[in-house]
């Protein structure tokens, strides 16, 4: 799919693809017509194309969504929080400013979050009318990706704005201008509209187009069902800025674990998906094997020049080298006290959190890794080493972002069926992720199983605690604490936890105050000592390394400590990002922020 070049052409408002895999006959004067268009398969899956052009343009995706939504949490912070007034700061420390220097343009990520859905109801509407889909499977199934499409826009509006104005027809004339509408209208369309697309759509691999996990399956289309389900049964920030649940039974959080429920067991009893080893997924990732039926079940797809995965969200490379041609990465990263939440023997620890950013090369050899500093680390999911190909952009790096994957299906199955049957029915699936994470380690597994299944808050407890260490650098942590009603508890205490870890006092108190380091003989890894609980100070010194450093958040110049960087204002009075004023301006009275604690 990376070498796959998209013409896009606009055809009664729908873009319309070629490939240099397939080429499309040069459409005559009829094609032009809507009926045309939505009759024959092969136009109307441009469409897809159409709205999948609305994720990546520059300011969509790419280059402000995925870097800026989800931070700052218990895992996940913006690297450069310490400068609290810095317009990319205040996205992310509960201060947003509705004039903000990122985001206040007509072509940004909003807009294009509502270019995408007007492109998609204009090809619903189409297909609906002309694309005979219950006679017609191809059509059927183009149908169903339009639907889980559009309801992964609505998805992310309703994430980064809270409640947003609810189009599901093409605009006209009447309805040019819309108020904000209470999201449980949005959520109770999109719940209707992935069951159906459901029914459309093949299992990974059923087709030729679901061969690719960046073309949507029904395995995507039950799992987004099952997490808008846990969104819309969960807690919010609503447009009278209270905090609470939906009022609506339709969204009763039982009706919607039920849904949840569902939807994850049939993922996981039809088999069509499985779990790898834990750095495998993100090997297979960077690598961009695209192959369905492992544990990557969608992805939002880059061409080779599009994309700012590694750019943002990666490990920091400080120069060009052997593995890119961009000195890039790292804009956010784990919250420093997410490398003292994994136990050593936890694999997903230095997958997830890496202490050390590359330096030097010439362009082709030579870099080697640096350790960073407490306060400044990255996301290991995303690497520049582990890619196959050299990037040679110096502004996009081309990595598809990994939307859902198999864990988060195990993972909100064990949490529904907790709600609904008790710890001991959802054991399994928790289990099974607490398995990868300790291979080989069958006893301390099973003593954390033991601890987990007293009672059905202490496996809430468990899963809470294990979706943060499966998921850090994902983006998912922010909107699972919301809609826990726990935004404001894990930030006081990510704060309360950061001060310690700082004065090393609490559970810190034994950890050294230096790190201790030294290249390896490969020239290139460098072996830290001084990161793990038991590591002393006096050992790390008589160790033979060849150099140490102080292992601190905080500097001289600081004006802010890092911990009380983390939020500005309380978290839960400022939950979503508002409308930017340029939307305000333009929306004839109709749109404001009034419940957002600006």
């Amino acid at each position: 799919m990376k070498k796959v070049i998209y013409m896009l052409v606009a055809i009664a408002g729908i873009a319309v693809v070629t490939s240099c895999k397939n080429t499309l006959d040069a459409p005559n004067k009829s094609t032009l017509d809507e009926s045309v268009i939505f009759s024959t398969p092969a136009l109307a899956e441009g469409s897809i194309a159409g709205i999948i052009q609305s994720f990546a343009e520059t300011n969509s995706y790419r280059g402000r969504f995925l870097v800026f939504y989800g931070i700052n949490n218990d895992t996940e912070v913006n690297n450069s929080l310490k400068s609290v007034d810095d317009d990319k700061s205040r996205l992310s420390n509960y201060n947003t400013n509705v004039n903000n220097g990122q985001m206040n343009t007509d072509n940004n990520a909003y807009a294009k979050f509502y270019e995408g859905i007007e492109r998609a109801n204009m090809a619903i509407r189409g297909i609906r009318k002309y694309g005979k889909v219950e006679s017609n499977a191809q059509m059927a199934q183009i149908l169903g990706e339009v639907l889980t499409l559009r309801a992964v826009l609505y998805n992310d509006l309703i994430r980064g704005w809270g409640d947003v104005p609810a189009r599901f027809e093409p605009i006209s004339t009447e309805t040019t201008y819309l108020p904000r509408a209470d999201r449980d209208v949005i959520y109770k369309q999109l719940l209707a509209d992935l069951a159906e697309a459901s029914g459309y759509l093949p299992w990974p691999n059923e087709s030729a187009a679901t061969s690719k996990v960046e073309r949507v399956s029904k395995a995507f289309s039950k799992g987004l069902r099952a997490r808008l389900a846990l969104a819309a049964g969960g807690y919010s920030q609503r447009l009278d800025g209270t905090v609470r649940l939906s009022a609506d039974p339709d969204l009763a959080p039982a009706k919607m674990y039920e849904i949840a429920k569902k939807e994850c067991l049939d993922i996981i009893n039809s088999g069509k998906l499985r779990l790898l080893g834990f750095e495998e997924v993100f090997r297979k990732l960077n690598e961009e094997s695209g192959a369905a039926g492992l544990e990557s079940i969608w992805e939002i797809p880059f061409s080779e020049g599009r994309g700012r995965v590694i750019f943002d969200l990666g490990v920091k490379h400080l120069k060009t080298d052997q593995y890119t041609g961009q000195n890039k990465g790292g804009t956010n990263g784990p919250n420093p006290i997410m490398l003292y939440e994994y136990e050593k023997e936890d694999v997903r620890r230095d997958v997830t959190v890496v202490p050390y950013e590359w330096d030097g090369g010439d362009g082709t050899k030579g870099a080697y890794q640096v350790p960073t500093a407490l306060g400044r680390l990255y996301f290991g999911k995303y690497r520049y080493e582990w890619m196959k190909r050299r990037v040679i952009s110096t502004n996009d790096d081309g990595l598809n972002w990994m939307y859902m994957r198999y864990a988060d299906i195990v993972l909100m199955a064990a949490e529904a069926i907790n709600e609904i049957d008790g710890p001991n029915a959802a054991a399994p699936y928790l289990k099974m992720i607490r398995d990868r994470a300790y291979p080989g380690n069958s006893g301390k597994v099973a003593t954390f199983m033991t601890a987990a299944t007293t009672s059905k808050q202490a496996f809430f407890d468990a899963v809470v605690n294990e979706r943060a260490l499966e998921f850090t650098g994902e983006m998912l942590r922010k909107g699972d604490l919301i809609r826990w009603n726990l935004l404001d508890a894990k930030l006081a205490e990510a704060r309360a936890k950061l001060e310690q870890l700082e004065n090393r006092q609490g559970k810190y108190a034994s950890l050294p105050a230096k790190i201790y380091y030294k290249t390896a003989a490969n020239g290139e890894t460098v072996e830290i000592y001084g990161l793990n609980f038991g590591d002393t100070d006096a050992i790390g010194a008589a160790g033979g390394y060849t150099a140490n450093k102080t292992w601190t958040m905080v500097s001289s110049s600081d004006a802010v400590p890092y911990w009380n960087a983390l939020y500005v204002k309380q978290p839960s009075k400022q939950q979503y990002w508002p409308i930017w004023q340029v939307f305000l301006d333009a929306s004839n009275g109709m749109l404001n922020n009034k419940h957002l604690n600006l």
